[in-house]
């Protein structure tokens, strides 16, 4: 009997995306793992399916939810999003939609990205958007349902950002600085909150939890 595990990765090409995505394919607990994206990237790897997908019409791609895991790592920011409606599509929308289909299709364990500060009474639009996810995630009621919170993120970025290039020689500078309860503002790798995410899931205990950057730090490093 092959006790080997399926997963399904939705936002494989951004910064942890991409880093999760090796992490399954170079994990022997995984025998395959299918991605949806919007273009074609043509890795070609034996375990992997890669799903040309309409984000706007995500159930029909039903079947392919039928696995054990789901890694949700969708993403974008105000500027690149154009408007506070788009924005609220990509990182509320498309994450509550992929995790009511996993759970129809008896999907128990999901690991979503989210971000520090996720908070749906947050006067700051971000964060409030965020914590309506989490909310809306927790309430489809997935066995185990793991959220994610990096500080600032480390990583190549297929693309440039100058703010998030400063802030990332700013957060190294501080992390000295943050210790006790300000360790979960320390910036974290995106492969270290990938390596997480994957060692999370594969204990799976049931229930809601929230794992920040020092926690993430910690189990991915390990």
């Amino acid at each position: 009997m092959n006790s080997k595990r399926s997963a399904l990765l939705i936002g494989a090409t951004g910064l942890v995306g991409a880093y999760v995505k090796e992490e399954i394919l170079q994990n022997s607990d995984y025998a395959h793992l299918t991605t949806f994206v919007r273009n074609d990237t043509n890795k070609m790897h034996p375990k992997l399916t890669e799903v040309k997908i309409d984000f706007e019409n995500m159930s029909v791609y039903k079947e392919h939810f039928k696995v054990d895991d789901l890694f949700i790592c969708l993403g974008t920011t105000k500027k690149k999003a154009g408007t506070k409606e788009r924005f609220r599509k990509v990182d509320y929308d498309y994450v509550v939609e992929a995790a009511r289909l996993a759970k129809e299709n008896g999907v128990t364990k999901i690991a979503v990205v989210s971000a520090i500060g996720a908070d749906e009474n947050s006067r700051f639009f971000y964060n409030q958007v965020k914590g309506e996810m989490e909310q809306a995630v927790s309430a489809v009621g997935i066995t185990a349902t793991y959220f994610f919170r990096p500080s600032l993120l480390l990583g190549d970025r297929n693309e440039f950002r100058l703010g998030e290039r400063v802030g990332e020689v700013l957060g190294t500078a501080m992390q000295p600085l943050l210790r006790g309860k300000l360790q979960k503002y320390r910036s974290v790798h995106g492969q270290t909150v990938a390596k997480a995410m994957v060692r999370f899931l594969k204990d799976g205990r049931d229930g809601v939890h929230i794992v920040e950057s020092n926690l993430i730090a910690k189990i991915g490093d390990l």
